[in-house]
């Protein structure tokens, strides 16, 4: 599955420090690969994020996306990105 970061998640990114930054891109890499690698602990979301999926960057940070079908083709869009207490506390 192919990946693509919003412009805000972006835009968080680059006021991370690198560690994190680094492991952004590491994960995506992985997700690219294969999705449901367990390292990722890929998992669909409730309540307010129904309809989005959360996988894990470090022991604390996750990136939310939502699936999108463009053609034949899914797209993993990645919207969110934050410490778990940012997300869901």
């Amino acid at each position: 599955m192919r990946a693509q970061a919003s412009k805000q998640l972006l835009e968080k990114l680059k006021k991370l420090n690198v560690r994190i930054r680094n492991s952004f891109f590491e994960k995506i890499k992985i997700f690219e690969e294969n999705y449901q690698n367990p390292i990722l602990n890929n998992h669909a979301l409730k309540r307010e994020y129904q309809g989005y999926r959360s996988i894990n960057i470090t022991a604390d940070y996750r990136a939310l996306y939502k699936e999108i079908t463009e053609g034949d083709q899914t797209i993993a869009y990645f919207v969110l990105l934050g410490t778990h207490e940012e997300l869901y506390g």
